[in-house]
């Protein structure tokens, strides 16, 4: 097994639980807008929020990958949103998981915040499609991987 390392410099062992999710079959364009939406929250309002994305009541500003993506209502300084459910539902388990990671270690799981959150792109899973005449094309499946890193807040 490969030795994992994270996009971040622990500071204070003591005061934080990680949590990692390795080449989840989600959009690594969704996964980038979700994680820029949700860094520096509080735990319980980032749950709160993913859960409105995936109830479709609350948008996904689109700042970055925003070509040809309608204006949404609710968005406050940024017109272009989407709600990508999907990749919402599994960061949503990925901070689950570090919650409870941090729950194991002793931590007061009603303060924490997220200190740091990341989305890198993952294996490609090549694929083909039939085609006619007897020929194929390339159907590939992206994947990406997700980091969490909550702090402890006094």
């Amino acid at each position: 097994m490969v030795k994992i390392k994270y996009a971040y410099n622990e500071e204070d062992e003591e005061k934080i639980a990680k949590s990692i999710g390795r080449s989840l079959k989600i959009s690594p364009k969704h996964a980038v807008e979700i994680c820029n939406a949700i860094r520096g929250m509080e735990l319980a309002e980032a749950k709160d929020y993913l859960d409105d994305v995936i109830e479709m009541r609350t948008p996904v500003p689109f700042k970055r990958h925003n070509k040809k993506v309608g204006h949404r209502r609710g968005l406050e300084g940024w017109p272009t949103g989407r709600y990508p459910v999907k990749a919402a539902a599994h960061i949503l388990d990925v901070l689950i998981n570090a919650q409870a990671n941090a729950e194991y270690q002793g931590l007061d799981t009603e303060n924490l915040k997220i200190q740091h959150i990341s989305s890198h792109r993952g294996i490609i899973i090549r694929g083909w499609t039939p085609r006619a005449f007897g020929r194929a094309s390339p159907f590939n499946t992206p994947t990406t991987h997700i980091q969490v890193v909550l702090e402890e807040i006094q």
